[in-house]
Order: C-alpha cells, then structure tokens, then sequence
C-alpha cells in the first residue's frame, strides 16, 4: 500500500462520530449486543466495511487506534506542504473502487502517465547515462503467468540462472516496489498482483480516503486489546471498555497481527494462524524534504535514483505537484535500519544523500523534514504485506471466516484470487466483500 510504483513501475479526520447504538437482540446469535458489527480499523478495508454496513441497516462502529482515519493511507500536510506518506497511486485503475468514489466525492484524479515526468540516474552519487534494461525484460518475462507458470519459490530462485544483470533487477523490483529483499518474497505472489492504468490524486489519496469516511461511526484513539469469539458473538475488549457484537471485521495489519497485538480466545484455528505465519511485511518506506523553493535546475516530476552498493538505491522525487518538496523512497533492510536511526537522523541521511546529487546549496534552501517510517509503527509494523517463498496460499488461509463470526480484511486479503493485495483498492475490496458476507448471513 505505500506507494506500490506502478509495475511498469490522512490529513487529520473530520469529526468521528461515537454513535452507540442502542443495544439489540442479533437473530442470528441470540444474544443481547451493542452493535450487529464491530469493524477494528479505519484504514481502506475498515472504511469500505462501514460504508457497506451503513447501507444496509446494519448497526455498527468503527473501532480505531490512531488519531485519524485513513491507517497506511495518510497525506501528510505536517511540513506545510502535503505528501503522501503512505499510499500514493490508485492502481489498476480501470477496476479500483477508489475511481469512481474520488469521482462521486468530487476529489481530483489524474492519469499519472499523463504527468510531467523523467529519471535521471546515479550511481554512488555520480552520474551514469543509463542502467542495463537487460536484466529487467528477463524479470518481465520470468513472472509474466501469461509466458509460463510461475513457482511458489524465492523472487531470487526464479532469476537464479538467468545471470547477475536479472539478480540485480529483481533485488532492486523487490525492494523498490514491496520494500523487501527477493529472496524473501514469493515469486508467484508478486505474479498474481493485478497491473493496469495508475491514477493519483493531487489533493492526496489519504485526503480522498478520510472523505470517505465522513459520517460514518469512527471511534477513533481507542485501542482494541482482546477479540474473545468463545461465545455464539464476539466481545470487543479496549481500552476504553468492552463491546458486544454479532461478528467482529478485523482489518488491521498483518504486522500487528503477527506482533499478537491483538489477543484472540479462543486461539485462531491453525489454517489461519499458518496463513499468518506466511505472510511478512515490507518497509517501503519515504522522507519528505522541504526547501525554500530553490529547485536546482530540477524540472518538477524528474526522479533521481542513486544507486549505492547491493542493497542500498534511493528514488528522490522532486517537487511533485509542483511542491517545495523532494519525497526519497526506499526499502528492504537498508530501510528497516535508517528508520530505527529516529526521524531527526534519518531526515539528515537523505539530506545528505540528495546534495551529493544537487550540491551543496541544497542544505541552505532546507526548511525541514519528515519520515514516514512504517517498520517502526505500532499500529502498522510495516508498509505492506507480501507471501514468503512456499507460502502463495496464505492470503487465501486468512480470508477464511472464522466461526461464521470473526473476518479478516485488508490489503494482505484484496481483491479476487488476491491480485489486487498489497494496495490500498484491494484492501477495499477486502472489506467491501467481508461486510457482505455478514449482510447475506
């Protein structure tokens, strides 16, 4: 989700309503409840749940643990100048939920193929004219399922006898694109993953995902410590008191799920818990640099990419949208350790890393940073998910229901056969299909 580039490569939320709604009899349990449905998160799925819900006379709340609304989809405005922090394109566009609501909500989308745009490449700070293609159209070819099957093995097995140049490549897709060395993703999920037109939102994709939460019952800075599904419902335990629902939409990371963040009793079932165990978040991560509006001879659009050592490559966007702001992504371990480094250390790495680039003019005309550091968030633990080498099935073993009562949603679950997983549509869908699956009974 944060920023998955194309395989051709939240502001603060409005006023969350804390509904209670008045305690009922569910049909189906028998039991005496305080909602129908309790959603945990307000991220995409958790949205998309709700809106589904709403329209069909279910009663429910949205349970959410941070300030705001929107979870990995968040447009930063903090630096006086607004990115995305987390998810930036609208992938796949010609079938993502996300268009026709930006278009129904009256949010600005825009063909990002259609956008100024060029790379200028580096390697070790010095100026290359062009990288090898090779390697790339091997890649392109060996995870094309059109071309052939592909296997349940590492990304790094798949190009194993292809030569250096297709290693290279691979490492570098995986790490710029899911935020996570090859070797430790599976090749067949990375295959299944939808590709098509890439939309972006000018005013932000996290500001078009917090529109569509407006009105809907958000509790948000409320922290949810315990699921116990041992009865016909659920109980809700927080920390600020408990819940009693029909079933339970859980659409909260991967990564705070396999931190057990979250306490189930009684214990999940072992499909859903293998199905967990073979899922891993990446750390797609970015820093945003704002300056003065000193541009460097840099036209708005134009990305930079300095390459250096094995697993080191930042991608510096500069001035997108014609911003005051240079965004540099990075990911995979290089990313996991700058972001242990803290913000203030982090912020002066790519710093220095971009006036290598531009010179040294580039420290006068600063004005200040921020890092959007996924693998160190608690409510997140990482950018988003992908299947480990051996375990392709374990987006379906999470999807299964859990006693009629207990769904999992989001991007680690999106979309039919899983393609569209890893972004911020598919988390739609996700949630979109759990509230459902509960609304048909």
């Amino acid at each position: 989700m944060i920023g998955l580039p194309t395989r051709r490569f939240l502001l603060q939320s409005g006023a969350a309503l804390a509904l209670a709604a008045p305690r009922g009899v569910n049909a189906q349990a028998g039991a005496v409840v305080d909602f129908d449905v309790v959603i945990v998160g307000a991220g995409a799925a958790g949205i998309a749940a709700g809106r589904a819900l709403a329209r069909s006379g279910k009663s429910f709340v949205i349970l959410e643990a941070r300030d705001r609304v929107g979870g990995r989809v968040f447009t930063d405005a903090s630096l006086g100048e607004r990115f995305d922090a987390g998810a930036i394109y609208i992938h796949w566009a010609e079938k993502n939920p996300w268009r026709p609501l930006a278009e129904q909500l009256g949010v600005e989308i825009l063909d990002s193929d259609r956008l100024p745009g060029s790379f200028r490449l580096f390697q070790d700070g010095v100026t290359i004219q062009r990288a090898s293609r090779s390697g790339y159209a091997v890649v392109s070819e060996r995870f094309d399922p059109d071309l052939a099957p592909v296997p349940d093995i590492a990304m790094t097995a798949r190009v194993a006898a292809d030569g250096d140049e297709a290693l290279r490549a691979v490492s570098n897709l995986a790490r710029m694109a899911l935020g996570e060395e090859a070797e430790r993703v599976s090749s067949l999920d990375y295959a299944r993953l939808w590709s098509g037109d890439d939309f972006v939102a000018p005013e932000g994709y996290g500001s078009l995902v917090t529109r569509a939460a407006q009105g809907l019952p958000v509790r948000l800075s409320t922290q949810v410590r315990a699921i116990d599904w041992s009865q016909q419902g659920v109980i809700i335990d927080t920390d600020k008191g408990a819940l009693r629902a029909g079933a339970v939409i859980v659409t909260v990371p991967v990564g705070v799920l396999r931190a057990e963040r979250i306490r189930f009793t009684p214990r999940l079932p072992d499909d859903t818990l293998r199905g967990l165990d073979g899922l891993a978040m990446g750390a797609l991560t970015k820093i945003a640099l704002r300056f003065n509006g000193e541009r460097f001879g840099i036209p708005s659009g134009t990305d930079l990419w300095d390459i250096a050592g094995p697993r080191e490559t930042f991608d510096f966007e500069c001035w997108p949208f014609d911003r005051n702001l240079v965004v540099a992504m990075f990911g995979g371990d290089h990313a996991r350790d700058i972001v242990r480094m803290g913000e203030a250390a982090a912020v002066e790495l790519a710093l220095a890393r971009f006036s290598r680039l531009v010179g040294d003019g580039a420290r006068a005309a600063f004005l200040g940073g921020r890092l959007a550091g996924w693998s160190e968030d608690p409510f997140a633990l990482g950018s988003y998910s992908h299947a480990l080498p051996g375990h392709a099935d374990a987006r379906a073993m999470l999807a299964a229901p859990v006693g009629g009562r207990v769904f999992f949603a989001g991007e680690a679950t999106g979309g039919e056969s899983f393609g569209g997983a890893m972004t911020a549509g598919g988390a739609y869908l996700a949630g979109e299909a759990a509230a459902l699956r509960i609304i048909k009974g």
